[in-house]
């Protein structure tokens, strides 16, 4: 189209604009005193390894919302959403992350379809070899820094294409 500076995927019979737009995932990190909420993913990608819940937002949801279902779905955990965590870019695979920090309103959680275990772990007992991508452990270190310095921060970041061996391209 006229004074657009991308490719766009344009019909050529109507000249419909067709947008592929990034997909959003919003998450929570759930918080009961001095521990989180991890899963332990059921599904692929990244079968067994542990993430906070989080997943792609549904149309006519808020982020907010898409955050507080997600947790259900995968932790059967209720939480009311606390304060803006952060929001993570990541180019090489289109998506952005928005994460909020969240408190579990009670201990009667457990695993959801997509879950195989549901734990709350102390910040010392997080599984870092064991994150399912590397914007959960971008997060997590962040989440970490913040707590041991008493400093909450909205972050923003884009999580860079160069991943660790151990983690596998999209």
């Amino acid at each position: 189209p006229s004074g657009e500076t991308l490719p766009r995927a344009v019909c050529p019979s109507c000249q419909t604009i067709h947008y592929e737009n990034p997909k959003i995932v919003a998450g929570s990190i759930p918080e009961w005193e001095d521990k989180i909420l991890l899963c332990r993913r059921a599904i692929e990608p990244r079968l067994g390894l542990w993430t906070f819940p989080a997943g792609f937002m549904e149309l006519g949801e808020s982020t907010e919302e898409a955050a507080a279902r997600e947790t259900l779905e995968e932790a059967h955990a209720d939480i009311r959403i606390h304060t803006l965590f952060g929001i993570f870019s990541l180019p090489h695979v289109s998506q952005v992350y928005v994460i909020y920090r969240a408190h579990l309103q009670n201990l009667d959680f457990k695993p959801g379809p997509e879950s195989l275990d549901v734990q709350l772990v102390s910040l010392t007992d997080i599984p870092w070899e064991h994150l399912a991508f590397p914007v959960i452990h971008e997060s997590l270190t962040r989440y970490v820094k913040d707590i041991q310095a008493a400093t909450p921060q909205t972050h923003s970041a884009i999580v860079p294409t160069q991943k660790p061996a151990s983690f596998y391209s999209f």
